[in-house]
């Protein structure tokens, strides 16, 4: 092969990675991770080490659920760079999902030093701090050391671990007060959690070993702390956000009369709403959804004490499943009813979703006006800057469609500021193409160009080959008006 033959086929495969990665990022945002996922494991095939790719595939995992891959997947990203702050924050995340907050304590406290501004990493302590307040009491007891790499912790650090199912507590310990309540939380399972801490007992038969070479206390202790997970969970005060896709405890089926453990039924049937979702069955997952809403409905709030927000969530679910259906009508009062119910229970996070399927819904039939004043309502309850990125985008881009070219450079210009701050090159072009072309509408050509060109580096820099002829078309015609 020549050399020219080789720095072709070089090129090729730098276009197909991007043109993967690009597919992948476009999915996540749609919300079809499994596609999204398949995506970055074929850019991952190109390049291996690509941090990029593996906090996004980590991201995609997350959001369904998946915690133990997203957790691989964020390690991966911190190999090569251990300071690479959104592996970091990924990690951190992953681990909190995982039950493991006293870690994932340490990894938001890692990324907010690397990056003081950024909000997700100050939220990211509080939420961990809270969750270990009410799993173990006050977390000032927890021992942090932020220097180091992100992958090993101290050995201080893992004697500051809680007492667990898996630990065995000394005579001066005193038996958990909470027996009854893991014993509720776990329901069925509880036996299974006695069974295996029996088994751990005998010391014979935990120093034995698996045909594959495992030892069998390592399986009875993984066993035991996936339980012990489980039960931190939902001991804790606030619900699992029934539409992140972060739901995977056990439970058993639904009965016509409430089971004794409806927190658990509630979970795992919004987890495989969530699935058939996200895996393209739209209609499995409305099926699904309005089977549960109709079990729910018939339950008390004594049942279900948290009934409207699960309620809330099962709209926001059959909206979503409406919307890949095309019933964009119905859709739009499921979205609404959620927002109703989010609003009456005063949860910002649930307002903030409604408002934001609500903004979809009327952007896709072409009602902009409607999309703005629903996605403006949202912009206050947005903390996370990524999202806040996106979001300035869609208001921008409405306006631009209204022709309402000065709101629509504001929020091009508010979009690009965000995308500067967590550094998001592709967020970056797409910003500051809106903005130029807002300018190009209102006759600031310099400006209009100034803002094509930077667009342009950046689009080069990505080895974007698409955007790039885009921009270039349109920065061309931004110069022949400026000469005219």
């Amino acid at each position: 092969m020549s050399d020219t033959d080789a720095d072709h086929e070089g090129q090729k495969h730098k276009d197909v990675f991007s043109t993967l990665l690009a597919v992948g990022d476009c999915l996540f945002l749609k919300g079809v991770y499994n596609k999204a996922i398949d995506s970055y494991t074929t850019a991952l095939s190109i390049r291996p080490d690509d941090k990029t790719c593996f906090v996004g595939r980590a991201k995609c995992f997350m959001k369904m659920g998946q915690f133990e891959n997203a957790l691989k997947d964020a390690e991966a990203s911190l190999k090569e760079d251990e300071t690479y702050f959104k592996g970091l924050y990924q990690k951190a995340e992953a681990l909190y999902y995982m039950g493991k907050f006293e870690f994932a304590l340490v990894f938001y406290h890692r990324g907010q030093k690397l990056r003081p501004l950024m909000q997700e990493f100050k939220l990211g302590i509080q939420k961990a701090e809270g969750a270990i307040e009410n799993s173990v009491g006050s977390p000032s007891s927890v021992k942090l050391k932020i220097k180091g790499g992100p992958t090993l912790l101290p050995e201080e650090e893992k004697r500051e671990q809680p007492i667990t199912a898996t630990q065995h507590p000394t005579t001066n310990q005193k038996i958990s007060k909470c027996e009854k309540t893991t014993k509720q939380l776990l329901g069925e399972f509880y036996s299974d959690k006695k069974f295996l801490e029996n088994l751990l007992n005998n010391e014979d038969l935990a120093k034995g070993k698996t045909k594959g070479g495992e030892r069998l206390q390592d399986v009875i202790q993984s066993c035991l702390s996936s339980l012990d997970t489980c039960t931190k969970f939902l001991s804790q005060k606030k619900p699992i956000s029934a539409t992140e896709g972060q739901r995977k405890q056990k439970c058993s089926k639904p009965n016509r009369s409430p089971p004794s453990e409806p927190a658990l039924f509630l979970l795992k049937s919004l987890e495989e709403i969530d699935t058939e979702l996200t895996s393209g069955n739209a209609e499995g997952s409305l099926r699904k959804a309005e089977e549960v809403m109709k079990t729910l409905q018939g339950w008390s709030e004594t049942d279900v004490p948290n009934k409207k927000e699960v309620l809330g969530s099962l709209h926001s679910c059959v909206g979503n499943a409406l919307m890949d259906l095309g019933d964009l009508d119905k859709a739009l009062e499921h979205h609404k009813k959620d927002l109703e119910l989010a609003s009456h229970c005063k949860l910002t996070q649930a307002m903030s979703r409604a408002l934001d399927n609500i903004g979809q819904v009327y952007a896709q039939t072409g009602q902009y006006t409607q999309a703005i004043e629903f996605w403006e309502k949202k912009v206050p309850l947005v903390f996370d800057v990524l999202e806040k990125t996106w979001l300035f985008h869609n208001i921008g881009w409405c306006y631009l469609e209204l022709k309402r070219h000065q709101e629509a450079r504001d929020y091009g210009i508010r979009s690009v500021a965000a995308a500067e701050e967590i550094a998001d090159v592709k967020w970056q072009i797409n910003a500051n193409v809106l903005v130029a072309q807002s300018e190009l509408k209102l006759k600031n050509f310099e400006s209009c160009i100034s803002y094509f060109e930077r667009a342009l580096s950046k689009a080069r820099l990505q080895d974007d080959h698409c955007a790039v002829n885009a921009i270039q078309k349109a920065l061309d015609e931004a110069k022949q008006r400026l000469q005219q």
